[in-house]
């Protein structure tokens, strides 16, 4: 039987604006698309041709429908998202400039994601060699982080690879030392940890790169990819490391650029059928390279999951 990733978090509704160049405030019209990074990896990972199951929770509105719906259409396995008429769904506006990069305004106070309780992790889909795959936005005091968790104690329960990327959204959290801590207290859970080179010093709080790099070795943490935008990404273990430089594309909304290439990483692991203990020599250069290709096919494009390719677009490039 395959293995799987298994993603934990945010689901939401982004509105894209149909202008790009324009603050926030000033756009005037905007285009509903599925998005939150831990299902924009999900979405990555099926369509390339691997199993993945989202667990959040959405409200029993109309957008939680079309999330499940979008979610369904893109090979996800979404019977174990939950529903509730305690809060909405989420929504977050995004505005774009002309280089691709994004501003948000969120609303969700609370919203259903952060409602999803340790009790609705259920621990029989947990396999050996599966991926767990979180990001920070869910990790605020709500039941979701415990949640959170749980799901983690169930992925190293059953010896699967734990993945990380704190993909920092400052807007949701006012307390930005919390917000640091928050993310030092999660680092040592995982084994996999992306993170971008705007993140890494806030996270570290360290000004010198291979002694920040060096700083996110704790507990169980074996591989750190740094990533680098238009530029490249590094690998780094505990005593070795190597760059991989990214394809020259030109962007039009990185929106979902990341998570399709964290997405890309863990549908090799999952393809190579990657052990824990393997990740550390098996994410190679190749592994790297086909992460690019996959982010640079998604920044070509409007929108995160509506953007993340199949492997035949990969393929034939």
């Amino acid at each position: 039987m395959n293995n799987k990733l298994i993603a934990i978090g945010e689901l939401l509704i982004d509105f894209i604006p149909h202008e790009k160049g324009r603050k926030l405030k000033e756009v005037q019209t905007f285009m509903r698309v599925a998005g939150g990074a831990p299902a924009n990896v999900c979405a990555c990972v099926s369509l390339l041709g691997q199993k993945s199951i989202m667990l959040t929770k959405v409200g029993y509105d109309a957008f939680g429908d079309f999330l499940i719906d979008t979610l369904e259409k893109s090979n996800v396995d979404v019977s174990h998202i939950k529903r509730t008429n305690q809060a909405n769904t989420a929504l977050a506006f995004v505005s774009i400039d002309h280089e691709g990069e994004r501003d948000f305004s969120f609303y969700r106070n609370p919203s259903a994601d952060l409602l999803l309780d340790e009790n609705e992790i259920d621990e029989s889909i947990f396999k050996p060699n599966d991926v767990l795959h979180f990001c920070s936005v869910d990790l605020i005091e709500a039941p979701v982080k415990k949640a959170h968790y749980k799901a983690i104690s169930y992925a190293h329960k059953h010896q699967m690879i734990v993945s990380f990327d704190p993909n920092l959204r400052f807007p949701l959290w006012p307390d930005k030392i919390k917000y640091r801590q928050t993310i030092l207290e999660f680092i040592p859970l995982a084994h996999l940890i992306k993170i971008s080179d705007d993140e890494l010093f806030f996270i570290t709080g360290i000004e010198d790169l291979q002694q920040s790099i060096q700083s996110l070795f704790q507990g169980h943490v074996k591989v750190v990819i740094l990533t680098k935008g238009s530029i490249g990404a590094t690998v780094y273990t505990k005593t070795s490391q190597f760059f991989v430089p990214s394809i020259k594309t030109h962007a039009v909304d990185t929106t979902g650029a990341g998570d399709a290439f964290i997405g890309a990483v863990i549908y090799q692991i999952l393809s190579q059928k990657m052990h824990v203990d393997q990740i550390e020599k098996l994410i190679d250069e190749k592994v790297i390279h086909f992460a690019h290709q996959v982010s640079a096919h998604v920044v070509s494009r409007y929108g995160a999951i509506p953007s993340m390719p199949r492997l035949s677009d990969i393929e034939t490039k």
